[in-house]
């Protein structure tokens, strides 16, 4: 009986194809991977080279989400690098009236620079909604954010919504310190239920909110009816600019009484939800109703172009850098590197980020703050633990509605 030869030799080159498109793949994935680490030098997926420690002595941790529109990603990231510090969380969100090339941009820069990765705290949202601030889908995006926050990080104390037209008037080493003190279960939310909130917010009307379920970012759409006010709570409002407390936001996200998921239903066909919705539930929870700081801690200010003067005389942060403070003893590299390396580091030196005693008095000049014209102050509780707000505010935070 014959055997054929055949059949072993074509076994043979069927082998020797194989193994020659594995080589091949494999040399293309070893090639695109030697050019990510030309552009990103460092390790792409690097563990924090220091978690921040959580104590009782400790400052807090804070967690910031900073929402901006098409054509706003440099301006984030200055925001970005002026708020930075390695103790807290940030989460950046474009709306999807950007394009998928900004998007990608915002990614990249924020993966180019080594601190951002080595501490591993700043992420940006993957997917984003169209969004219309009058609206619902203003209030679905912060509590996205917030539960994305949840997840990502389980020791932060204070969220804190920023946007670009906000621009810090205090170094955060100044800012956790002020926040040392104080009790983490504070919310820091300016509300009311006047009549005359009521009235002029219009809390009748009945609108829908088509960003809820379009592609595309769309404009309101108005009923001819109204409704009643409700009467199973009492409706409050105010100010859309917040920091609130882990506690209440895994209340509002995770937490077993109904009234945030009532509230999120009636409020769906509401103008400016997220000016009623945590100020309602802050009002109409027992659990939460001393834990309230009738103040966001941000004054309002329209069309002021002092953002270079803040960086140079208040926050002395260099140009393209981060804010210098305790945790970052070296400055950034000079430009002539930059340009060789343009994904440099913002800072070349790391210090202590759980100082023990930050810098205090606060590092601000008190003469600086006469370019700023800022004369309000609050009247806080004579709770001694309270006092130390006197130290920042009406200065947290200055309001910009610059392009």
């Amino acid at each position: 009986m014959r055997i054929s030869k055949k059949i072993p030799s074509l076994c043979g080159i069927r082998f020797w194809l194989l193994s020659l498109a594995g080589a091949l793949m494999f040399l293309v994935i070893w090639t695109q991977l030697s050019e990510t680490n030309d552009r990103f030098p460092s390790t792409s997926f690097q563990q924090p080279v220091r978690i921040p420690r959580k104590g009782p002595d400790d400052p807090p941790i804070l967690a910031y989400w900073i929402f901006c529109s098409k054509g706003e990603g440099k301006r984030i990231l200055r925001l970005l690098k002026a708020v930075y510090h390695p103790r807290n969380q940030y989460l950046l969100h474009l709306d999807s009236s950007s394009s998928d090339q900004e998007m990608m941009e915002l990614a990249l820069s924020v993966h180019s620079e080594k601190v951002f990765r080595a501490f591993g705290n700043v992420n940006v949202v993957g997917k984003s909604n169209p969004v219309n601030l009058m609206g619902a889908s203003a209030l679905a995006a912060m509590l996205h954010a917030s539960a994305l926050l949840l997840k990502l990080c389980t020791t932060w104390d204070w969220f804190i919504t920023l946007s670009t037209a906000d621009y810090p008037l205090f170094t955060q080493d100044d800012i956790l310190y002020a926040l040392k003190f104080l009790p983490r279960d504070l919310n820091f939310v300016h509300y009311t239920n006047s009549t005359a909130w009521k009235k002029r917010h219009d809390v009748g009307k009945i609108v829908a909110d088509s960003n809820l379920y379009l592609k595309e970012k769309s404009d309101m759409l108005y009923a001819v009816e109204t409704r009643e006010i409700p009467e199973a709570f009492q409706l409050y409002g105010g100010s859309p600019w917040m920091i609130l407390s882990r506690a209440l936001i895994d209340h509002c996200v995770n937490g077993w009484d109904n009234l945030p998921r009532k509230l999120l239903m009636y409020l769906t066909n509401s103008l400016f939800p997220l000016e009623s919705y945590f100020h309602t539930i802050l009002c109409n929870t027992p659990e939460f109703l001393n834990t309230t700081i009738n103040t966001d801690l941000r004054p309002l200010r329209e069309n002021d172009p002092i953002m270079l003067e803040i960086d140079n005389y208040v926050l002395k942060r260099p140009k393209e850098g981060v804010v210098p403070g305790k945790w970052c003893k070296g400055g950034r590299m000079n430009d002539s590197t930059r340009i060789q390396n343009p994904y440099g580091d913002l800072c070349s030196t790391w210090g202590d980020i759980d100082p023990a005693v930050v810098q205090y008095p606060p590092s601000i000049d008190p003469q600086s703050l006469d370019l700023l014209h800022f004369s309000a102050t609050p009247q806080f509780p004579d709770n001694p633990s309270l006092q130390i707000l006197r130290y920042i505010y009406p200065i947290l935070w200055f309001q910009t509605s610059l392009k």
